[in-house]
């Protein structure tokens, strides 16, 4: 009975199947088509072509006009500030310190739609004043502060970088404007460097990855600068130039009223500008804002550096595609030979001397002898660095040369040095108390001079212009 149930059973299951199997000719077992799954890629709304690294809350208005005439030509802009601007003047109410950065942080974004621009960030440096690089770079807490720079440029993948150009030079030579340059240039070097703060560029290892960015290296294409000096004499030829003066395609207005309208939203620190502004011709108004002082009448850049060729005084763009490019460290130029005994200028000074050096600057303008502007009735200090790389302890003798009427209050003298080393010494001068004409004489120079054993070591110049007021030394 069973086996007669088996084959009753086989004979059923044959029949079915051999029904069901139609041969077709030349066919082939088949499996259904599987549609990739797309791996996901950079965030397409934040990548832009030009990316401006300044340091307070209206800084942008030294690059507006320019910035108006890329957005006309189709370009895609974000700024990044280095702080709040805590520190400066509130001409419409009665907040300070934290509470006014707030209130700038609007106002910068409220100044910035105006063209259009909506990718802005802020770094969380904070607002320093004075003339000393190093002590904004100190305050801003230098490396985390880079690092965010970093990462908002490996975010934005910008084509090109524009910021201060960094350098100590007579105008309102800011510390924190300095700082802005310093830090883009070494952020437009290690965006690119897989391994500069690889966090950023390692992908997560776990469903939830709260410290790792994902984000992929970026190689700016060029950086520029523009000064933050009275005198430009010095920068001209080394970056393209654009008129102030053209009417923009889109706005219908001169890029200079662009840069002033844009600095008007600044209200705290513009209210006063604008009561003086009211009742003037346009005919006036483009006279003050592009020959005397503002904006001129036109906006020059110095070429920073370009990965992609090009000359010096040509367009921006120039030679820029929206294509990566491969990541290339800065050539270092070689170390300049110094004497076993020297004396050098230290502070700012010696640091952009080897800033330069070390990112391949080397070709960027700089005043020498270095000056400084300073008031009148301060204390100038003259940062010193003593160097003794012979094999046994020197005695040194420093001595300085000063204007009439100029005082030496600590600093010269003997001193000895242990041998080997490099040591920092410090000289500080009183300056006049003057009152009147400080700029009669223009620039005035201060020269150390250093003896050992009764020969001349090195001599350290400074050139100095006394100003009613001025930033801090």
């Amino acid at each position: 009975m069973m086996k007669r149930w088996s084959g009753l059973t086989l004979s059923f299951f044959l029949s079915v199947t051999m029904a069901a199997w139609v041969p077709v000719a030349g066919a082939q077992e088949s499996k259904p088509a599987q549609t990739a799954a797309p791996l996901k890629a950079p965030d397409e709304r934040y990548k832009v072509d030009i990316l401006l690294v300044v340091a307070h809350p209206d800084d942008e208005g030294a690059a507006t006009a320019y910035l108006a005439r890329a957005i006309d030509e189709g370009k895609r802009v974000a700024v990044v500030y280095g702080t709040r601007g805590s520190s400066g003047a509130n001409e419409v109410g009665a907040e300070q310190a934290a509470a006014l950065g707030a209130i700038r942080e609007i106002e910068a974004r409220r100044a910035l739609s105006q063209l259009g621009i909506g990718e802005v960030w802020f770094l969380d440096g904070k607002d320093t004043a004075s003339q000393n690089v190093l002590q904004s770079l100190s305050n801003w807490n230098h490396g985390e502060t880079l690092q965010q720079l970093v990462r908002l440029m490996r975010l934005t993948r910008p084509e090109v970088v524009l910021t201060f150009l960094p350098g100590a030079f007579i105008g309102e030579d800011h510390g924190d404007h300095q700082a802005s340059g310093v830090l883009a240039t070494e952020a437009f070097d290690m965006s690119g460097d897989p391994v500069a703060f690889p966090e950023q560029v390692a992908g997560a290892t776990k469903r939830l990855e709260p410290l790792l960015d994902n984000l992929r290296p970026w190689q700016p294409k060029k950086l520029y600068y523009f000064a933050d000096a009275d005198k430009e004499d010095i920068f001209k030829g080394l970056g393209p130039a654009y008129s102030v003066k053209e009417l923009s395609k889109s706005i219908k207005h001169a890029y200079w009223r662009i840069a002033l309208d844009g600095f008007l939203a600044h209200e705290t620190q513009s209210r006063a500008m604008a009561e003086s502004l009211k009742g003037m011709s346009d005919a006036t108004l483009e006279k003050l804002m592009t020959t005397e002082g503002y904006w001129s009448d036109s906006l020059r850049f110095v070429l920073g550096k370009s990965r992609v060729g090009g000359t010096a005084a040509g367009d921006v763009f120039e030679n820029v595609s929206g294509e990566p490019i491969a990541f290339s460290r800065p050539e270092v130029a070689p170390e300049p030979q110094k004497p076993e005994l020297s004396l050098e200028l230290g502070g700012p000074w010696s640091f952009y001397a080897e800033f330069r050096r070390a990112h391949g600057l080397t070709h960027l303008p700089h005043p020498e002898p270095p000056e400084i502007a300073l008031q009148v009735g301060t204390t100038l200090v003259i940062p010193l660095w003593v160097r003794n790389q012979t094999s046994s302890p020197r005695e040194i003798t420093l001595t300085a040369e000063l204007p009439g009427g100029w005082t030496v209050q600590s600093g010269t003298g003997k001193f000895s040095i242990a041998a080997k080393q490099t040591a920092a010494a410090r000289l500080e001068v009183s300056l006049p108390a003057v009152t009147d004409g400080v700029n009669k004489n223009g620039l005035q120079q201060i020269t150390v001079h250093a003896e050992s054993g009764g020969r001349s070591i090195g001599d350290v110049k400074l050139r100095v212009e006394l100003r009613k007021r001025a930033l801090p030394q």
